[in-house]
């Protein structure tokens, strides 16, 4: 079985997991105000690796989240990840952050909504039913009380943006799952798997995150 390394930074949540055949074997992560994923990713990844007694020329492939999310973060896990393929001469499987935190959620029937936060009462979102199918295209939705209206049945939102979602979402069909705030590698682990069985790489030299949006820079008022 193929051991994989998973690498999700897209958020404030630094995470990592090694998943051998789909199965996640080890996971470490932080999620901190500051973004501390410069600090913490390498240190993170060799931890694991050390902890399993395994080596980097054990693993078959890596994977990243792609996206959307951070600007900052999605950098740092997409740089290390090609930097890894590289040097190990191993395939980059980039997995969709969305699709990720969806991952964390279960629920028999309904509608899943992740949403990550992005300026103001702007999300980046998707819908996913309860097998987790992808029912939505991905977006950047500013939140209104419309927002998601044309969505039948009961809709469960997860993800950072909760609290500033509660303000505007207030249909009683829609609930809020507030323990499931970040992705996580631990996720990862068989969205992976399946893209490794079906060769569904990305191309290493050529792969950039899917920021959805252009990255804006602030300038100080003179």
């Amino acid at each position: 079985m193929p051991y994989i390394l998973n690498i999700e930074t897209a958020t404030k949540n630094c995470s990592v997991a090694v998943a051998k055949g789909g199965k996640t074997i080890i996971c470490r992560e932080v999620a901190e105000e500051g973004y501390s994923h410069a600090e913490k990713l390498h240190v993170f990844i060799e931890q694991s690796l050390q902890e399993l007694k395994l080596t980097f020329k054990d693993l078959s492939a890596i994977a990243v989240s792609k996206g959307p999310g951070s600007y900052t973060g999605l950098r740092i896990g997409v740089s290390a990840a090609k930097g890894l393929c590289y040097a190990l001469e191993i395939p980059l499987i980039a997995v969709d952050t969305l699709a990720v935190l969806a991952a964390k959620a279960r629920i028999d029937e309904g509608i899943i909504i992740p949403m990550i936060d992005a300026r103001r009462m702007e999300v980046y979102c998707a819908s996913f039913d309860s097998h987790l199918t992808k029912t939505g295209d991905t977006r950047a939705e500013i939140l209104t009380r419309e927002s998601f209206k044309e969505i039948e049945g009961k809709i469960y939102f997860i993800g950072d943006s909760a609290e500033k979602a509660k303000s505007v979402l207030i249909d009683e069909r829609f609930i809020f799952l507030d323990e499931i705030k970040y992705p996580s590698a631990n996720e990862m682990s068989a969205l992976s798997f399946k893209k490794y069985l079906g060769k569904d790489f990305a191309d290493t030299a050529y792969f950039e995150p899917y920021y959805l949006k252009d990255f804006m820079v602030n300038t100080p008022k003179k």
